[in-house]
């Protein structure tokens, strides 16, 4: 269980920024402590928990980067063609292990291992064959076509360091170093609610009033795109004992829960008094939009995310705020997305000092450029908008008006979806 000090996310008065609540994210959320270790096919969204030293250079040995012929550079005629006679055959998997004559090639295939004392390979379609001799021209360089022993990954060598999230291209370069198993962190253990008498199951009917619930359905996904082991503990009613004795008994066994709705000051809001009751609850009232209330503390000294309860700003106060807080306790280092620069293709005002995010996708301008351009619909509620765009712009804090054409961040789904 994630232990949390009681002061841990307190804050009082004025509106907070974004980054000043990403910084006390920092400093104050520890990781889980437990680890195993898994085999590479069960190691996806997986954080090291070790750094990975490689046990075999990659690639192992030098060889073929294409079809052709190898042979020794020394052999060419500089200022005319070069006729080598084929002394052999190498494919990979079965490498020529013979020694091969002064003056003379090899055929040879992608991935072959080189035939000792050869250095250079030739393609197929830069050559005239006649019988058992191959015809060079002139210009080729030495050691053309290539790949040395190791160029890729040295014996011994880190290739993974702690703290990493693994994707499919850090378990391929760990294949590629003889890695068959990894040591990782075990999966942040994530406690899942809605509230609200309002929110249903998709599928049933509804009656006036009620609303089918997609903030936890949406929730769950980006979970698991975290790696994350989940409990789905369904809908919370708007009864401050219930509210309370869900939220006490969830808190012993997991390191985090996550709650959409429910905790603004409205007679109906339980969330708040609960989590006080059990632990302390401190509002960061950031200066944000979509997002604001956002809320965070603890229950029994396990760490309580209060997310809005409108989907739009559910999504994008999980991705800028939640998600940090995940990867965090899961081990992992690098926590903040990277953020790109497009030109707008729309015009925008804002209020002061608050930091905006617009849903958008990505298109090309009058001018050609890759160009930003905002969904017409910004509500809180319009999950459509999610659908259609290709990510957010994010306007900060001092700007009051954005003109087209005017460069702006862009956070793509891409980059923190999965």
């Amino acid at each position: 269980m994630t232990q949390l000090s009681d002061d841990c996310f307190a804050f009082g008065g004025a509106l907070m920024s974004a980054d000043e609540a990403l910084e006390i994210l920092d400093r104050r959320i520890e990781p889980v402590t437990g680890h195993e270790t898994v085999p590479l096919s069960a190691a996806l969204h997986r954080v090291l928990s070790e750094d990975v030293v490689a046990r075999e250079a990659s690639p192992p040995h030098d060889n073929a980067a294409v079809d052709g012929y190898a042979l020794r550079f020394s052999d060419l005629r500089p200022d005319r063609d070069s006729h080598l006679p084929v002394a052999g055959r190498a494919t990979a998997g079965h490498p020529w292990r013979d020694a091969v004559p002064s003056g003379a090639a090899v055929r040879i295939f992608t991935g072959a291992v080189m035939p000792a004392a050869l250095d250079t390979v030739v393609m197929q379609e830069d050559v005239t064959v006649e019988g058992d001799t191959v015809s060079v021209p002139p210009g080729l360089k030495p050691g053309a076509n290539r790949r040395k022993a190791g160029e890729d990954i040295a014996a011994g060598a880190v290739i993974l360091r702690r703290g990493a999230r693994l994707r499919p291209q850090e378990i391929g370069l760990a294949a590629a170093g003889g890695m068959a198993e990894l040591a990782v962190y075990r999966p942040v253990r994530v406690g899942l609610f809605s509230t609200g008498d309002e929110v249903r199951e998709p599928g049933g009917g509804l009656t006036p009033g009620e609303i089918y619930d997609a903030n936890r359905y949406m929730l769950r996904g980006l979970l698991q795109g975290l790696g994350c082991a989940i409990s789905d503990l369904g809908i919370l009613p708007d009864r401050a004992d219930a509210v309370r004795d869900a939220l006490a008994a969830a808190a012993g066994d997991h390191d985090l829960l996550l709650t959409s709705g429910g905790v603004s000051t409205g007679e109906e809001d339980h969330v708040k008094a609960a989590v006080e009751a059990l632990g302390a609850l401190h509002f960061w009232r950031l200066a944000i939009k979509p997002g604001r209330p956002l809320a965070l503390g603890h229950v029994n000294g396990t760490a309580f995310v209060g997310l809005p309860g409108n989907p739009v700003a559910v999504m994008v106060c999980f991705l800028r705020f939640a998600r940090p807080i995940v990867l965090r306790l899961g081990g992992a280092v690098d926590l903040r997305p990277s953020l790109y620069k497009v030109p707008a293709a729309f015009a925008h005002r804002k209020k002061l000092d608050r930091r905006e995010w617009l849903r958008a996708r990505l298109g090309t301008d009058d001018g050609g450029r890759l160009a930003a351009f905002k969904f017409d619909k910004q509500g809180s509620g319009i999950i459509s908008s999610l659908v259609a765009a290709d990510g957010l712009v994010e306007l900060p804090e001092r700007m009051t008006e954005l003109s087209a054409g005017e460069m702006v961040d862009f956070l793509p789904f891409s980059e923190v979806l999965g």
